[in-house]
C-alpha cells in the first residue's frame, strides 16, 4: 500500500499496488509548496509514516505537541481560541526520504512536525489552507489512520 498526495488537486489517494483504495478531499499549504523550515509550506517528494498517535481517541480529540490536551473541539471551544492551528483526531506523522531534498538539515520534514492529521468540520477541504500539514475531515482521517501501518509510503506531487 502506498498513499498518493496531489496539492493540485487537492487529493490523497490510498493504493495497493496501483489499484484505487479510496480517495480523500485534502488541505494543504496555504503558502504553497516547499521544504524549507519554517516556510509553512507543505513538503514535496517521497516520505513515510513514521509514527501513528491517537489510536482509539474519540473523534474531535484535540492534539497539541502529538498530545491529547483533554479537550475536545466544539464550534465553542473554537470561539474560545480564534486562530488556532487545529489538529484534531489522528495524527501520521510523516518524515522524508530524501536526504538534502525533504530530510535532514534544514529541510527535514519530520523536524518540521509534517501530519496528515484531522480538523474541524468547519475547515474547507479542496482549497489550500493549512501550515504546511495535510489536513482531512476526520472521518476520513480515522478511516485513513485504520487502515494504514506505520511505514506505509507517501509520495506528495504538485499535481498529475
Amino acid at each position: 500500500m502506498r498513499i498518493l498526495i496531489n496539492i493540485g488537486a487537492q487529493s490523497l489517494q490510498l493504493l495497493d499496488d496501483d489499484r484505487l483504495l479510496c480517495e480523500y478531499p485534502v488541505s494543504t499549504g496555504a503558502l504553497g509548496v516547499g521544504e524549507q523550515n519554517g516556510s509553512f509550506k507543505t513538503p514535496r517528494g517521497r516520505h513515510l509514516i513514521r509514527a501513528r498517535i491517537g489510536d482509539g481517541m474519540p473523534e474531535n480529540t484535540v492534539f497539541v505537541r502529538r498530545r491529547p490536551t483533554g479537550e475536545s473541539w466544539t464550534p465553542e471551544l473554537h470561539e474560545q481560541h480564534p486562530g488556532r492551528d487545529w489538529i484534531l483526531t489522528r495524527i501520521l506523522w510523516l518524515s522524508g526520504c530524501e536526504p538534502g531534498f525533504n530530510r535532514l538539515g534544514e529541510v527535514d520534514t519530520m523536524r518540521r512536525y509534517i501530519y496528515i492529521h484531522g480538523s474541524p468540520d468547519i475547515t474547507a477541504m479542496g482549497y489550500p489552507g493549512s501550515h504546511g500539514c495535510i489536513r482531512m475531515r476526520n472521518a476520513d482521517v480515522i478511516d485513513l489512520f485504520d487502515r494504514v501501518p506505520i511505514h506505509t509510503p507517501v509520495e506528495i506531487i504538485e499535481s498529475d
